[in-house]
């Protein structure tokens, strides 16, 4: 039995803090008084007796208007549930038995009562904050089942009036949504870890998939990229999804680290063959540069050796961006040089040539009268003469100019050697006897026929006429075309 003296202060239990400190409970919640406390507290001040010393009120929490209302607390009338002794015992009424709660001996019976109604108030506030938790989400219902187990245990056997019976079928109802709530939980944190494995198992195969390829073939820079990337996401799933089962979690990391071990060894060695053949090019390309140089003082003599060296720098390969820019532009100054001179040599030449062109071109005005000639021996040894002084004028630069004058002039001699080979066909004496002997051929044939046509014509024979008649024709064009 507690017993609560005036002179010793009441002390606020620590469940009353966390009522206080949450806005959930709706203004309807607070525990009536008894008949008697509402009596006393409506009689005047000046009528009623000095109060004896009494423990500190405890607050009832007022929630703010905008939340939802819950359910109101069970009437804890002090007729119903609570009766205090005349030497100030208080007793709760459980079912049809009474239980002694506490001593308040040094108030009135209404004051006792509303002390342990109070306390009623306390533990009402604790079970609706659980209430109103589950039902606004936020905190796991395994969390809550634990609160629920400790509010429980100072509901049952509390020193407290009010319908105890009620919070703990309240407390029963709660823990039976919350067991569901906690078996749906479950569920949704298996199927997460069953997701999270998935995911990272897909990572795993990725970059497995990587580092199964011939590293010869891989492009380093990108697969690089790829690699941090994969790993960015792995310490991204690991530190924002769900804890996966130790060993699972283990053998997923291991096979990413190892194909992460393995690329990085074949990264390693791909970088160090690399520089190796780096060197070696950047080896070879420097005596091709130094031999290049050294043509130098042979000018556009040297361009024939320096092609040849440029075929070598084509197959030497690459020695490195940095490397490779610095040796060319060397190489390819050695180049310029050579070319340079030939240059300025075809400048030269070009400022000789000048009158050369107007000297063929006055040849090429004087050959066109070459066509025009009838008599081809004249006009054979007109050309013929042309020819002769064009060779004596010499090459001519550039080598475009060079190419189109002597075009124009082969026109000319190509007219007059087909002139030259008409007249000799038609001119040659073999040919012309060939031509009579056919020509006679043709007239004896022509003759036999004319023959063979009479007699046809004697007989009536359409056919053997018809056929005469072909032939006969035929042979008489053969004749005409060879001029007979």
């Amino acid at each position: 039995m507690t017993d609560v003296s005036p002179s010793q202060p009441d002390h606020e239990p620590a469940e009353q803090a966390a009522v206080e400190d949450t806005a959930t409970v709706a203004a309807d919640e607070a525990a009536p008084v008894s008949d008697e406390a509402a009596a006393a507290e409506a009689t005047p001040a000046s009528a009623r007796p000095a109060p004896a010393p009494t423990p500190r009120a405890m607050p009832v929490p007022r929630p703010p208007a905008r939340r939802a209302a819950v359910a109101p607390l069970p009437a804890a009338a002090p007729d119903s549930f609570g009766r205090v002794d005349d030497d100030g015992t208080v007793s709760v009424r459980e079912g049809d038995d009474w239980r002694v709660v506490g001593q308040y001996p040094d108030g009135t019976p209404a004051e006792a009562l509303a002390y342990f109604e109070r306390k009623y108030v306390d533990l009402a506030g604790e079970v609706t904050l659980l209430e109103v938790r589950h039902r606004n989400g936020g905190a796991s219902a395994s969390d809550l089942r634990s609160t629920l187990a400790t509010v429980r245990e100072r509901v049952v056997g509390a020193a407290a009036v009010g319908d105890l019976a009620a919070l703990e079928a309240r407390l029963g109802a709660l823990d039976a949504a919350l067991s569901e709530a906690s078996a749906e939980e479950a569920q949704a944190q298996r199927e997460a870890v069953d997701a999270a494995i998935a995911e990272r198992t897909a990572l795993v195969e990725r970059i497995e998939a990587l580092a199964a390829r011939d590293p010869k073939s891989i492009q380093w820079k990108q697969t690089t990229a790829d690699i941090g990337e994969l790993f960015a996401q792995w310490q991204a799933h690991q530190a924002t999804g769900p804890r996966l089962p130790k060993s699972t979690g283990q053998q997923l990391w291991k096979r990413f680290r190892d194909a992460r071990a393995t690329l990085d060894k074949h990264r390693r060695e791909f970088y160090s063959g690399m520089d190796e053949q780096h060197r070696a090019a950047r080896d070879a390309k420097a005596r091709l540069v130094e031999r290049a140089e050294a043509l130098a003082s042979k000018g556009e003599d040297g361009i024939g050796a320096y092609r040849t060296l440029l075929d070598e720098w084509k197959s030497a390969g690459r020695a490195g961006k940095k490397a490779d820019d610095a040796l060319w532009a060397r190489f390819k100054a050695a180049g310029d040089a050579l070319y340079a001179a030939r240059s300025e040599r075809e400048q030269a030449d070009a400022e000789e040539s000048r009158e050369k062109i107007e000297a063929k071109r006055a040849l090429l005005a004087e050959a066109a009268a070459v066509p025009q000639e009838k008599d081809l021996v004249k006009a054979r040894t007109l050309l013929t003469g042309i020819q002769r002084r064009w060779d004596e004028i010499g090459r001519i630069f550039p080598r475009e100019a060079e190419r189109g004058l002597d075009d124009e002039l082969r026109k000319i001699e190509h007219g007059v050697k087909a002139r030259e080979d008409a007249d000799w066909k038609s001119n040659n004496p073999e040919t012309k006897a060939r031509q009579n002997d056919m020509t006679q051929q043709l007239r004896d044939a022509i003759a036999a026929l004319e023959a063979d046509l009479e007699k046809a014509k004697a007989s009536k024979n359409a056919g053997a006429i018809a056929k005469a008649t072909e032939a006969l024709e035929a042979r008489k064009g053969w004749l005409k075309a060879l001029g007979g």
